[in-house]
């Protein structure tokens, strides 16, 4: 038999192959996929940077992100997932607080810059919308930076202005310790005390400066306290930049269904977070689990509130299906799947975290 006639039918054997993988393809993944091309996915919260520092030191020439297996995190990894924009979270353990956590908070700043240095044909630094959106558009992943916890600037408004002026773009208030000024989660669980009733004098002294300089106030980790005082005062729109329903899993860093309706009110966002624990209120969850919390979100402040802040990289345990940052397509294609317009998708991707910055900016 010639070469010709073997060609023909081992050609139209791989064509047949073919259309049955597509016949085979989820619809819903295929639309999520082109979806996110148009709108770029916006995470609220990674702890990559805080994984650096404990396995490497944040010495980068030991570590290399494009093979990098170790971590929720790395750059096939983020291409994968489509992620278009990132805040890294600059995150020191609240026992650096009345020691060294300016210092280290700073090495975390650092390494952050430094990391989008050293791979600059995938990451792009980003502190503003309009940034946010100009690496999009050149298929760049814009990374931001969060400080994650008020034990970091020391009680000082110039040690706060000063981490904005080196980029990062949002303060969540407190981490998982009380701070000279504000309280913490904690305080709701009964096993931490109250020492502020809230925020103290100085910490509405700072919600003011960083209403001024325009900057994020995150209250991902704050009691319902401090959330309310801040949704009160605040001049701008707030964010949760990692956590999820409370009427879903009422476990006290979960958000309330009234503290939504206010978040609707101000135009906030909640982003929501992936770790079991805040999933299910158990150690196992899975994709749909998470899906949940995007729907009672949705239905109860509306879909302009809602968004992505999966907490990769800072949690030890993640939903079956969601198991690294890759998997963020296959969460979208949930959403869609569970009757989700392209409009809501769109705006709990990109255009609700787009929207509050631009406002906070003003």
């Amino acid at each position: 038999m010639s070469p010709r006639l073997i060609f023909i039918p081992c050609l139209a054997l791989w064509i047949s192959c073919c259309a049955v993988t597509l016949a085979e393809e989820d619809p819903y993944l295929i639309r999520a996929q082109s979806l996110m091309t148009e709108t770029p996915l916006i995470d609220g919260h990674n702890d990559l940077p805080w994984q650096l520092r404990k396995n490497f030191n944040n010495q980068l020439n030991k570590v290399n992100l494009t093979t990098l297996n170790t971590t929720h995190t790395s750059i096939p990894k983020i291409k994968k997932g489509q992620i278009g924009a990132q805040f890294w979270s600059a995150y020191v353990p609240c026992d650096t607080q009345y020691k060294d956590a300016v210092r280290q908070t700073l090495e975390q700043i650092d390494v952050i810059h430094r990391m989008c240095w050293a791979y600059p044909d995938t990451f792009q630094f980003a502190t503003s919308s309009a940034e946010i959106e100009h690496a999009f558009r050149s298929k760049k992943v814009a990374s931001l930076i969060g400080v994650e916890g008020g034990h970091s600037i020391d009680s000082s408004l110039a040690t706060l202005r000063t981490m904005y002026y080196m980029g990062a773009r949002y303060l969540t208030l407190t981490h998982s310790c009380n701070t000279p000024w504000a309280d913490n989660w904690l305080v709701d669980t009964g096993s931490e005390p109250s020492e502020h009733n809230g925020l103290s004098a100085f910490g509405k002294r700072l919600i003011v400066e960083m209403n001024r300089l325009g900057m994020l106030i995150d209250l991902a980790h704050v009691p319902v306290k401090v959330m309310n005082e801040v949704l009160e005062m605040s001049k701008a729109p707030v964010i949760f930049s990692h956590s999820s329903a409370y009427t879903i899993c009422p476990h006290k860093r979960n958000v309330p269904d009234d503290i939504l309706a206010k978040v609707h009110q101000k135009g906030g966002i909640v982003m929501v977070n992936f770790y079991n624990d805040y999933v299910t209120c158990s150690n196992t969850a899975n994709l749909s689990d998470v899906a949940d919390h995007f729907d009672h979100i949705k239905k109860v402040g509306g879909v302009d509130i809602v968004g992505f802040g999966g907490d990769y990289d800072g949690v030890t345990r993640v939903p079956e299906g969601l198991e690294d940052v890759s998997k963020y397509p296959y969460l979208v294609a949930e959403l869609l799947r569970r009757g989700w317009t392209d409009e809501n998708v769109k705006a709990a991707l990109g255009e609700n975290l787009l929207r509050v910055m631009k406002k906070v900016e003003e």
